[in-house]
């Protein structure tokens, strides 16, 4: 009750008139094009002799914000070309468009393009799907992207292809191979949404994407439930996927690495009318990929199509399909179960039995998307989605590992189908009352999530008297045959057999008003949402819960590079489990506690943030350590404490010289226990994560001569003091990690070609954790030195 009458005291007097003498600012947008309509990409945009400026993006589009009102030359410019400038007068909270067309040819502009390029490492806006109408520098929150350049460059292929690296503390500990992404930051599983929608539909989902039709992928951390709905308050990632942009363009690339990995993507960006109303978008992938382990596969392919239309000048709709089908080993080939301790064998080393039939997924979605703008401070935004998840494939994992190395190996059978059904509707403005700036965001969203899985048959591969050999493994037919499903019955009736019904339905409203007071220096957010879920999990009856949460940020300029920021945000998230010997499930509830600093470096070339977080979280499940094979229960745990501090840099530092770097401490404990529980401890670490985790990519481009574009990078992921992902700690800490990358690349106006060395120091990389029940440590082995070599044609 204190709270809520705090919470309504603050809205009331943030309507004040604080500061009457307040002006409302302006901003300025535009488009920069060439002679001929081409987009012109990282040319300069600012208000001469003010300090105010900006950088066009690939598309060629720019925005100045906090804009007083007056009469200003806007100057374009660029190395090499000759800068052309506007006039232009801002009133007071207009929001005016400035397009340039520059005279330049196209070949000097191509060269700027790869100059620009350097700086393709920082991005300034949030997109429109995390609903924020405002710079990131100055939102309240702790928000790091992940940019299109550094997914080429980096030669990243899918989200669980080492894109971590580029932001801080995130990390997997457990791997699912290629098949789920599974992110762990600031002690938790941070959830997986795409264009804004959560897409989680089971405890081990989304299929993870294909970089092929990704443009960018943003990293919120902290409290995040409240901007996209239900999530953990250690954050989410947000993929972006690739849109029409208006301009006739297209690439071609290939990709040839080690372990036969052979991969061509298409991206066709298209016109279909003259009037640029009706516009056209294909992405696609092919890949086959092979791995250092024998017998094991990863071919998929990936389709998506995105056509928008202008319907009026204000209105606009666009609609999305991406399909990708996996072609896959079964999952759990990846693991290694040893009773002796980690890295005890060579890491080509498989326990995969060839002639098992591959994994076979089909996941498809569909987005909708409808913007209408009433005028240029307010637009509506509605979205649906459905999705639709199929899979027939298997599962490997050992029913026996005995102490003389030797193990029974299981396959069972893993068919799933899951389908989403999504929609959100929400309202972004900006409204004056008093002096006082509001930009205000009020929304909707709900879902109904249905999965189903047989994961109930189950078929040793060897017999107790002929089990396969770690130290000399037989890989001829299998002693005890190969394994003989029942695909016959339907997969609901065979997944009420295996417990595998898993659903959730949610509904949930939100508003949200930041104040800007004194010319929008000073920025207090406040904001409240309720939710309303319904989930089961194994079978089970569903739990409810609903609830009233606040959130109260506040972000302050010092001066137009540097802000700070404090967010408090209670945490609110349903669940759902089986206890043993029954019992209700509750809510995670518990407090979200964050400050930091953001600053923009040498007219925003690069950028930095520092944040501090606590977050409290009580009634959280975790699987019971006393599980046997078979047993899903879970057991309450009580209370958790994650703390630690995060930094982050990107940028250009200079001309030709970009870097990425981050570190993160991260501190997550048990500080209360459920009375009953056992085998877990206060004091004891959580599970899945590393305490320290460091990492930096830093690229050099020549900028003269003639090896002009040519370039060099490299990289490096350091893990120290990691946690297992069970609480059946064993014998053995997972000892520190060092991944060392580089490369070179090539690039010209119309092509690029780039090579990239993995993994260079050869080490012997390792994940994994201790069984208690199979008195086994388990590990997955990272691929040895491994090479790609990508070509990219522009037309």
């Amino acid at each position: 009750m204190y709270k809520t009458k705090l919470f309504s005291l603050a809205l009331l007097l943030s309507f004040l008139s604080l500061s009457a003498l307040a002006q409302q600012l302006g901003s300025i947008k535009g488009l920069i094009t060439t002679s001929n309509g081409k987009p012109a990409a990282y040319i300069t945009v600012g208000l001469k002799g003010k300090g105010i400026g900006s950088t066009t993006d690939e598309k060629g589009n720019f925005t100045l914000h906090r804009i007083k009102p007056g009469t200003y030359t806007i100057v374009a410019s660029a190395v090499g070309i000759k800068p052309s400038e506007q006039n232009v007068t801002i009133n007071a909270g207009e929001n005016k468009t400035i397009n340039f067309s520059l005279v330049e040819t196209d070949q000097v502009l191509e060269d700027v393009t790869i100059a620009g390029k350097n700086n393709r490492y920082k991005i300034s806006l949030p997109s429109a799907s995390l609903r924020l109408n405002e710079p990131l520098l100055e939102a309240p929150q702790n928000i790091q992207t992940v940019s299109d350049q550094v997914i080429k460059d980096q030669q990243i292929i899918s989200m669980s292809d080492g894109l971590i690296r580029n932001v801080s503390g995130a990390v997997r500990v457990e791997h699912w191979g290629d098949m789920y992404t599974n992110i762990t930051m600031r002690g938790s599983q941070i959830q997986a949404m795409r264009n804004g929608f959560n897409v989680v539909s089971s405890f081990w989902g989304p299929l993870t994407e294909d970089m092929s039709f990704v443009d960018h992928v943003e990293f919120v951390k902290g409290p995040a439930g409240f901007m996209l709905g239900n999530g953990d308050p250690s954050g989410m990632y947000n993929v972006v996927t690739k849109k029409p942009t208006g301009f006739n363009r297209g690439e071609v690339s290939l990709t040839v690495g080690s372990y036969d990995l052979y991969r061509t993507t298409v991206d066709f960006d298209h016109k279909l009318t003259a009037d640029g109303k009706l516009l056209f978008r294909l992405n696609a992938a092919v890949q086959n990929k092979g791995s250092f382990r024998p017998y094991e596969q990863n071919d998929r392919y990936s389709f998506a199509p995105v056509i928008s239309y202008q319907i009026t000048n204000k209105t606009k709709l666009t609609a999305e399909y991406t399909l990708q089908n996996a072609k896959m080993t079964e999952v759990g080939s990846y693991y290694i179960f040893s009773p002796i301790g980690y890295a005890a064998y060579p890491r080509e080393l498989t326990m995969t039995q060839p002639g098992i039939p591959a994994t076979r997924i089909n996941d498809h979605s569909l987005f909708l998307n409808l913007q209408h703008n009433f005028s240029d401070t307010w637009k509506l935004t509605a979205q649906a989605a459905y999705f639709k998840y199929l899979q027939n494939g298997y599962s490997s994992w050992p029913s026996a590992v005995n102490e003389n190395s030797t193990v029974i190996r299981n396959v069972a059978i893993w068919d799933a189908e899951s389908s989403m059904k999504l929609a959100q509707l929400f309202i972004n403005g900006q409204a004056k009352t008093f002096g006082i700036n509001h930009r205000i965001l009020a929304g909707f969203d709900g879902g109904k999530k249905n999965y189903m899985a047989d994961w109930g048959q189950v078929h040793d591969l060897d017999l107790p008297t002929s089990p396969f050999d770690l130290n000399n493994p037989n890989y001829g037919f299998p002693t005890n045959g190969y394994p003989s499903f029942d695909r016959e019955t339907s997969l609901q009736q065979r997944a009420i057999n295996a417990g595998g019904l898993m659903s959730s339905k949610y509904l949930s409203g939100y508003v949200q008003d930041e104040l800007g007071f004194f010319e929008n220096k000073v920025r207090l957010t406040l904001a409240g949402r309720y939710t309303y879920v319904s989930q089961a999990a194994w079978g089970g009856e569903p739990d409810k819960a609903k609830k009233v949460t606040p959130r109260v940020g506040l972000s302050v300029s010092i001066d137009k590079n540097t802000a700070v920021y404090a967010v408090y945000d209670e945490a609110f998230t349903p669940q759902s489990g089986l206890i043993r010997g029954g019992g209700k499930v509750e809510p995670i509830t518990g407090t979200n506690n964050e400050i930091g600093i953001k600053k923009d470096w040498f007219d925003g070339k690069w950028n930095t943030t520092l944040s501090a977080y606590r977050i409290l979280k009580q009634n959280e499940l975790t699987a019971d350590p006393t599980n046997t094979p078979g047993q899903n229960f879970n057991v309450v745990l009580g209370e958790k404490r994650s703390q630690g501090i995060e930094f982050d840099l990107r940028g250009k530092i200079t001309d030709g010289l970009t870097l990425i770097a981050n570190y993160a401490y991260t501190d997550s404990k048990v500080t209360e226990v459920t009375p009953g529980v056992t085998g877990i401890n206060v004091g004891d670490v959580i599970p899945g994560f590393a305490k320290h985790v460091s990492n930096a990519w830093l690229t050099y481009t020549l900028q003269k001569g003639a090896l002009k574009g040519s370039g060099i990078s490299a990289g490096f992921t350091y893990l120290a003091d990691r946690a297992t992902d069970t609480w059946s700690i064993g014998l053995q800490k997972l000892p520190n990690y060092f991944k060392l990358d580089g490369g070179l690349f090539y690039e010209r106006p119309k092509f690029k070609i780039t090579g990239n060395a993995f993994n260079i120091l050869n080490k012997y990389l390792f994940t994994g954790s201790y069984y208690e029940w199979l008195k086994a440590y388990y590990y997955q082995a990272e691929a040895p030195r491994n090479y790609r070599v990508t070509v990219a044609y522009k037309f």
